[in-house]
């Protein structure tokens, strides 16, 4: 235990001491990552610092091996020298105990020492008799302890073994630390042996040495300074144009699409700029020549959509007087009224949505920004679409907060995102539920859509804000709404600065994710709700285990439900809002009006009180519902006319469309979108606008 808790309090203090290097050498390592300039010069100074470092070793090395070899030749030449005097002066003596050999031994140092004393830096000679220590003492040419200069090791060499020894001794002489190079030999003589040492200091030698060592030493490190500056100008020589051409191209990136690069010279980099100059003007002339074609586009739309109103003025309150008096009509023609009145609807909301899309496409799209409740926003979008949900057989839970959610939005744009979302969800529901979820946080505010259709293919998440877009194109758009709801309605996020985000898989439904922040202008960072819904990550997880995989001891738990709402906010049941009108409306689209569930927070909200109570008047009075549906869509119609507010594929104020007429026995005609209002609608294509079936269902979406 001991040892395991030192392992955890050293292994605690080097994961402190890692994230203090890191958090102190963070700048360092930004700039490293970031400058190429730095990195080029920091590796020519680590690279030539090595390189110039082993070389000024290897020659300070070599220079200092040949000083001494040299030392060490001459002074052995002169050792032989000496011996052969030495045994010339002693051999004359044929016993040890001669009274004359001191003088004679004394007389011989003298006359090798050659009048250089050790005091002023000379060499020492030391002549030794160590196989006849009783008779003959040491005699040194100076007053110099010898002892740490002259070892036992190589006494016993010399006197035991006549070798030629030599060694390299530093001593304290005259307080002076010299180093001396040290021989020692045998001198034959009548009598035996004695021990000749010759004492050399390497002081010149050990002066020249460091002075090569220094000379090298600053060599090299005015040799490592000059590559780094040399490699500092290369440098910027090259990374100067590259610079100029990222700056350069950053503001082209901005729109700056006259930028520049400065061409000097005819070499690499000229060239580079040149051909960087060429690029921009080719990318300026096909930007503007784009921007042309794009701005005469949009003006053609725009035009278009002015100019028709004018026509379509007329032929509509011709249409509205001829559908007024089809009564009298034959069936035929009276039929042909009908669908006139629903086409010219449909043309109607096209034009409308062209003005809106020509309006973004200009850049004239303003944010009428102001703080707004959106929990009655979601409620009054769900009114509307609830005499649509109850003909098709789909139920849209709310699930909403207690409390107020304050935002500062466009309300009449999140509606009309509100309406595309939840409409689009209701036409391809399959007859379940479409769950409506409103949360917010600090920052963001976020409402999600989800049904359990036939969902979204790979891929068509993204290409289902395209405008026109049908996820079947070779089906002709027949029914349904423009076209363009969902991509009016992506434009209105971004306007927000939001987002509009899309799941689905195939079978498994889809959801659509509006995020907008708290406050106008703020930057989104995250989303409150999850884009992709907790059923679908629930039904990832393991089964749990089955009766028989349990134990007698354990008890079945029963699993609760995800929320959709984080914290405490809890999905709230709220009652039917729609007077008799709304059963009357689902009476006559040939189903029952759908009812709260008791096992679930959520309930249907009824529809509005345009449409259904027209059709709900008709119905009361025993006429036919599909005529109903005609005047209702009529009647809202006449109400909105002319407005730019109209939501996209959608009649004003959520009525019925006479597009959605019911023919043969109750089928439908025409699967009017995310209208609210209409005849029996059954899945179908899912449009690009988030407004219904392009045709009839038998091809799924």
């Amino acid at each position: 235990m001991p040892i395991r808790r030192t392992l955890r309090v050293v292994r605690r203090y080097w994961r402190a001491a890692v994230r203090r290097w890191m958090r102190v050498s963070a700048p360092a390592r930004r700039a490293w990552r970031r400058s190429l300039h730095l990195r080029v010069v920091t590796l020519t100074l680590v690279a030539s610092s090595l390189l110039v470092g082993g070389f000024g070793w290897f020659i300070a090395d070599r220079s200092t091996k040949i000083l001494l070899d040299r030392a060490e030749d001459e002074v052995y030449s002169q050792l032989q020298r000496k011996v052969d005097y030495a045994y010339r002066q002693l051999t004359v003596h044929r016993q040890v105990r001669d009274p004359k050999l001191s003088t004679t031994m004394n007389d011989t140092v003298t006359r090798l020492a050659d009048g250089d004393p050790a005091e002023s830096g000379g060499a020492i000679v030391s002549l030794r008799a160590d196989t006849f220590p009783a008779d003959l003492e040491p005699v040194t040419s100076t007053k110099v302890d010898t002892a740490s200069l002259i070892t036992p090791e190589m006494i016993r060499d010399v006197s035991g073994k006549s070798l030629v020894v030599q060694q390299i001794r530093t001593a304290q002489v005259s307080g002076v630390q010299t180093k001396y190079l040290v021989y020692g030999s045998p001198v034959p003589t009548s009598f035996g042996h004695v021990e000749l040492y010759y004492l050399v200091p390497l002081t010149t030698e050990d002066r020249a040495a460091n002075q090569i060592r220094t000379t090298v030493l600053v060599t090299g490190l005015a040799l490592v300074i000059l590559l780094g500056v040399v490699a500092g100008l290369v440098t910027r020589m090259v990374v100067t144009p590259v610079r100029v051409a990222a700056r350069t191209a950053q503001r082209l990136s901005a729109g700056l699409l006259d930028q520049r690069m400065k061409v000097a010279g005819e070499d690499d980099l000229a060239l580079l700029a040149a051909s960087f100059n060429q690029m921009a003007a080719n990318l300026q002339r096909q930007i503007v020549r784009l921007e042309e074609m794009s701005r005469l586009q949009r003006r053609f739309t725009s035009d278009v959509s002015h100019e028709l109103r004018t026509p379509l003025t007329t032929v509509r309150m011709a249409a509205d007087l001829i559908f007024a008096e089809r009564d009298g009509f034959d069936p035929a023609v009276a039929r042909s009224a009908e669908l006139l009145q629903a086409e010219l609807d449909r043309f109607e909301s096209l034009l409308t949505d062209l003005l809106e899309i020509s309006r973004f496409d200009a850049g004239f799209a303003a944010l009428d920004a102001e703080h707004t409740d959106l929990v009655p926003i979601v409620e009054r979008v769900a009114e509307r679409l609830a005499g649509l949900a109850e003909r098709v057989g789909v139920t849209i839970d709310l699930r909403l907060p207690e409390t107020p959610v304050i935002a500062e939005v466009d309300p009449r744009r999140v509606e009309r995102i509100l309406r595309n979302l939840i409409g689009n969800a209701v036409e391809h529901g399959e007859r379940k539920p479409v769950e409506v979820t409103l949360a917010t946080d600090e920052a963001a505010v976020a409402i999600t859509v989800r049904d359990h259709g036939v969902g979204l293919k790979p891929g068509e998440e993204r290409l289902v804000f395209n405008r026109f877009w049908r996820a079947d194109p070779s089906r002709a758009r027949q029914t349904g709404g423009t076209g363009l709801g969902l991509s009016i309605s992506v434009e209105d996020a971004r306007l927000h600065g939001g987002w509009l985000e899309a799941w689905g898989e195939p079978g498994g439904g889809a959801q659509f994710r509006l995020t907008l922040p708290v406050r106008s202008g703020d930057r989104l960072v995250a989303a409150p709700l999850p884009l992709i819904p907790r059923d679908r990550a629930v039904d990832e997880l393991p089964p749990p285990p089955t009766p028989a995989d349990r134990t007698t001891d354990e008890a079945p738990a029963s699993p609760l439900p995800p929320s959709p709402i984080p914290g405490p906010q809890a999905p709230v049941t709220r009652p039917s809002a729609a007077g008799p009108g709304a059963s009357a409306a689902g009476a006559s689209a040939g189903g029952p009006a759908a009812k709260a569930s008791d096992s679930e927070p959520a309930a249907v909200v009824a529809g509005s009180s345009g449409s259904v109570s027209a059709v709900s008047a008709v119905a009361s009075a025993g006429a036919d519902p599909t005529l109903a549906v005609a005047d209702a869509g009529e009647a809202a119609s006449s109400d909105d006319a002319g407005s730019d507010t109209r939501p996209d594929g959608a009649c004003p104020s959520g009525g019925a469309s006479p597009g959605d007429l019911s023919v043969s026995g109750g089928t439908s005609a025409g699967g009017g979108g995310s209208r609210a209002g209409g005849g029996v609608s059954v899945p179908g294509d899912r449009d690009a606008d988030g407004e219904g079936v392009d045709e009839p269902a038998e091809v799924g979406r």
